[in-house]
């Protein structure tokens, strides 16, 4: 069997948000077929299911070791940024691009100073470009996201002769590997939210918002939305799974800040419109089976565009009529197969004129069932591994890195791209931080700097 090494970059425990959970369930789906080791950042780790768990958090040589033995390295995000070790142990690099996050952070700084965008882009991209350089075989979540991340390749020269004639269509260089849900169907195992959360009745309509609130949705309308049913019907409660990210280095969000002011605003907090920290992974069946609509507001910006939605996977798990906004991929999967109902960009009326319509219905779910019964078997953790599984059966470097000629037309993009903040400029850094997120922002910012100055 294959030693694989899978490297999370994000939490694995209790509480999980999507790269925690996409690296748990990869574990999980491939463990029957190879020796599967997962890394994790944190400590306070679960024992893994079939595989051994790591903690690499504070012991870098545990991290090398344990690359150093692989036969295959699956990561995602900061990794290789973290550990530029992993690009020069000649074991075949597996790079997760699921998640664009160049498009989620200039979203997420537009409303700092051009100048720090300019800082924090211009490290994102550098940061990018090492990983699509250093790759042997890349993952991503749509065929529309596939089409993206080839031009990127292309841009670094990667899509060439050589990989070209190993394979004409590129599938053993990226292929395509969505987010997944259980083969197993979900179980309601207690009640969480109807007749025992706050103010929600037991005979209420809870239209739920899975996962967190980030700066690129739309959470906004919705609850603007919410707000005009309120005012002709007092049953529709509006229930958000989670603002407190399970991964303390990431702040909250202004969207978050925002979604929380404008309940307060018009008077629906704790009435109609309820925020809950994080739900636990093994505890989001129970709220996904009591609600009666899932929903996903996003904004009409160039992140949606290849975005994937993964929180509509637990809708599809659940059998959990839809509501969401138009310009991606999961919304034209619910067009596709009736999941639900397209709205419009920061269409406050359409948004509550068709919540009202789905709430009307006493047999709602029974009308979408047949949609989410033809879709759910395309996306269980089993079947949508299948690309990643191969490569691990028969991993290899990309056929051009031992073309040096190819390799040498575009200068590695390297590490030495990105630098730490100068030691002269860290009392501005530190300032700006503090100024922005105070001093749980501050302490998380050196917690980073640190591992930047000592990961490599």
């Amino acid at each position: 069997m294959h030693n694989i090494l899978l490297i999370s970059n994000d939490v694995i425990g209790e509480r999980m948000a999507g790269p925690g959970i996409r690296s748990w369930e990869f574990a999980k789906a491939l463990s029957g077929s190879f020796q599967i080791s997962l890394a994790v950042p944190n400590e306070d780790h679960p024992a893994g299911l079939g595989f051994a768990v790591y903690s690499y958090g504070r012991d870098k040589r545990r991290l090398r070791e344990l690359a150093s033995a692989a036969d295959a390295i699956v990561f995602q995000g900061f990794v290789l940024h973290s550990y530029p070790f992993l690009a020069e142990l000649g074991v075949p690099l597996i790079v997760d691009v699921y998640d664009p996050f160049v498009l989620e952070n200039m979203q997420i700084h537009s409303h700092e100073t051009m100048l720090e965008r300019e800082r924090i882009h211009g490290s994102d991209v550098a940061i990018l470009n090492s990983q699509l350089w250093a790759g042997d075989f890349f993952l991503c979540a749509s065929e529309k996201q596939r089409d993206f991340w080839l031009g990127m390749l292309l841009a670094l020269n990667r899509v060439n002769p050589h990989t070209y004639d190993s394979d004409e269509t590129l599938r053993s260089l990226i292929d395509v590997v969505p987010f997944g849900l259980p083969s197993s169907p979900p179980e309601h195992t207690r009640q969480v939210l109807k007749g025992v959360y706050k103010t929600i009745g037991r005979d209420d309509k809870v239209v739920l918002w899975g996962g967190g609130i980030w700066d690129w949705f739309d959470p906004c309308t919705l609850i603007k939305a919410i707000a005009n049913i309120a005012a002709q019907r007092h049953d529709v409660k509006l229930f958000f799974m989670g603002i407190k990210h399970p991964n303390p280095l990431i702040p909250r969000m202004q969207a978050t800040s925002q979604a929380i002011q404008l309940s307060q605003d018009l008077g629906l907090y704790d009435k109609f419109v309820f925020f809950n920290e994080w739900v636990p992974y093994e505890e989001r069946q129970n709220y996904l089976l009591e609600a009666d609509v899932g929903i996903s507001l996003h904004l009409d910006h160039l992140e949606t565009r290849f975005s994937f939605r993964t929180r509509l996977l637990d809708y599809i798990w659940a059998g959990l009529p839809i509501v969401t906004t138009r310009g991606d991929s999961m919304s034209e999967l619910v067009e596709q197969h009736k999941l639900g109902r397209v709205v419009d960009y920061g269409d406050v009326e359409q948004v509550a004129d068709t919540l009202m319509e789905l709430l009307g219905n006493p047999n709602l779910r029974e009308v979408y069932r047949p949609g989410f019964e033809e879709v759910r078997g395309q996306f269980t953790w089993e079947r949508v591994v299948e690309p990643l599984a191969r490569f691990c059966a028969h991993p290899r470097l990309a056929p051009d890195k031992a073309a040096p000629g190819i390799r040498n037309l575009f200068p590695y993009p390297g590490q030495s791209a990105v630098k730490p903040t100068p030691w002269w400029a860290l009392p501005g850094r530190a300032w700006y931080i503090f100024r922005r997120g105070g001093w749980d922002a501050l302490r998380r910012e050196i917690k980073s700097y640190l591992r930047f100055k000592l990961g490599s």
